[in-house]
């Protein structure tokens, strides 16, 4: 916002009225009167997309999506112009690599590779999302990608193998491996915790890396838990795009503000 000539306020849920039970319909006419925008990061399993909409429903100000537990928009646009700085404008038949890898920290959001899968097809690519059995995405997102893909006529496959990385990556033009949790599986994190357990190997190193093209990029959202769930040598090696991809989220939330704040 400082970038753009205005100001913004941090408006924190346990330090606020919305912690002494101001409902979405106080937030959207309250704050929609008070700013020129809101921007809600709200991920809580089958709570946060509700919430945002709920908010964007009474405010009169435009109300932007920082990351629920269905979509990570903003994410998937600097991913987007990422991809396009590295590969050019025109990604018919690239090969991108949506694939679940190990963390340890906790249950993640599936709202990112959900993101990735609807939009990508869009732009000509062709994505593989690999992820063990018990990482599934919403039915619903799955078959809204498959539909992108029919319409704009690009590949669409689902590896879903306990070992299913190494095969994902080959001959990847884009690898983008992170983490997600197992909440279509479960919603107990205990029992979450245990079946991630079961795939420490899902790790992106620098031998899988070499089953992508020579030129091929990798990409995560950071952060990245460093050598559990990617290898620092490859964080660090000249296939990453990481750092770029975080610049690019700025530029594309600038973006995005100036066309409907403006």
């Amino acid at each position: 916002m400082a970038q753009l000539g205005g100001h913004a306020a941090f408006i924190e849920s346990k330090s606020t009225q919305i912690a002494h039970g101001d409902t979405p319909v106080e937030i959207g006419e309250i704050f929609g009167r008070y700013f020129d925008g809101i921007a809600i990061r709200h991920v809580d399993w089958k709570v946060g997309n509700k919430y945002i909409n709920e908010v964007a429903k009474y405010s009169r100000s435009p109300v932007f999506n920082m990351q629920c537990e269905i979509y990570h928009p903003f994410q998937c646009l600097a991913d987007l112009m990422t991809i396009m700085e590295k590969k050019g404008r025109d990604l018919r038949k690239k090969k991108m690599v949506v694939s679940w890898a190990y963390a340890a920290s906790y249950q993640k959001p599936i709202s990112a590779p959900q993101s990735l899968i609807l939009q990508m097809p869009r732009f000509g690519m062709d994505v593989v999302l690999a992820h063990p059995p018990e990482f599934k995405l919403m039915p619903e997102i799955m078959e809204a990608a498959k539909e992108q893909a029919r319409k704009f006529h690009t590949g669409f496959e689902v590896i879903s193998d306990p070992n299913g990385m190494e095969k994902a990556f080959k001959d990847a033009d884009v690898i983008y491996a992170k983490s997600w949790g197992a909440m279509l599986t479960t919603e107990d994190a205990n029992e979450g915790a245990k079946i991630i357990d079961k795939y420490k190997h899902w790790i992106t190193d620098e031998k899988k890396m070499a089953l992508a093209k020579d030129d091929s990029i990798y990409m995560h959202p950071l952060p990245a838990d460093r050598d559990v769930e990617v290898a620092s040598a490859v964080m660090d090696g000249p296939h990453s795009v990481v750092f770029d991809q975080a610049e690019n989220r700025l530029h594309a939330q600038k973006a995005v503000m100036a066309l409907t704040m403006g």
